[in-house]
């Protein structure tokens, strides 16, 4: 059932996001692969930052581990010094796993992500509209709630096979902002398995690797044009590090993920 490479990593990813949520299940898995309930995990009103650290091994305070599949590899993701800030690295060698952090639901409507990045080495045959290839150096993952009963039947059909591979509800929608090898800035990228996940190219090419690259989106705005209706409560923030598909190595930084409310002009 599941033959393409890039549909189970895309379904677990969106899974986890839903566990984080508190919707539903008990499939999300420890940095040990050990699965815990993600219904226990608090929800959090502001993303903890990784700058408020000191470096060293282990989880960032405030964010769970995900992994991706028992049979895929993990992505490591470390807290280090950098110019005098921590900053989190990830290293990805033929790997797939990430960081997450339940958020208490609240209005997308004037409400920004706020990010920076960098990425050090490029994945040369990655490219995101293409299942069999769909690796990124960077990814921020943004769950929201919604109406499910409105969705078309396939998208229904979607969910509950989902459901039943993973014991969780997957979010009613997602938008991933990507650092893409060959996609256009800007382009948004559906997910070749489910019209609920939409892809943001916000960084694209290889050439300004090693420098920092700062990020500031609108929620709201971003969701209507993916989606083209009103976006429903924020739910949960994911990061994501992926070389699984392309069988590469990468080394990206993340700095602090914040959300901003801002006011309506």
């Amino acid at each position: 059932m599941l033959k393409r490479p890039g549909l189970f990593l895309i379904i677990s990813s969106v899974l986890f996001l839903a566990g984080c949520a508190g919707l539903s299940g008990n499939s999300v898995q420890n940095e040990a692969g050990q699965p815990f309930n993600a219904d226990q995990l608090p929800a959090q009103e502001e993303l903890p930052k990784f700058s408020a650290e000191t470096a060293r091994d282990g989880m960032p305070n405030g964010w769970n581990f995900y992994r991706i599949a028992p049979f895929k590899k993990n992505t490591v993701y470390r807290l280090e010094s950098y110019q005098g800030k921590t900053v989190l690295s990830a290293n990805s060698k033929t790997s797939a796993s990430g960081l997450a952090v339940k958020l208490r639901p609240r209005q997308a409507n004037n409400l920004w992500l706020q990010w920076e990045w960098k990425a050090t080495n490029p994945i040369a045959n990655a490219d995101n509209a293409d299942g069999y290839a769909d690796d990124a150096p960077l990814r921020i993952l943004v769950a929201f709630d919604g109406n499910k009963s409105k969705l078309p039947l396939k998208e229904k059909m979607t969910f509950e096979m989902a459901n039943l591979i993973s014991g969780q509800e997957m979010p009613y929608a997602t938008l991933m902002y990507i650092w893409s090898g060959k996609s256009p800035i800007d382009t948004i990228i559906t997910n070749a398995h489910t019209a609920r996940i939409k892809m943001i190219v916000v960084d694209s090419g290889w050439d300004d690797l090693g420098q920092w690259h700062k990020h500031q989106r609108d929620l709201a705005a971003d969701y209507k044009r993916a989606y083209g209706e009103a976006p429903g409560e924020v739910i949960g923030i994911a990061l994501l590090t992926d070389t699984d598909n392309t069988k590469s190595e990468t080394r990206a930084f993340y700095g602090d993920i914040e959300l901003i409310r801002k006011n309506q002009k």
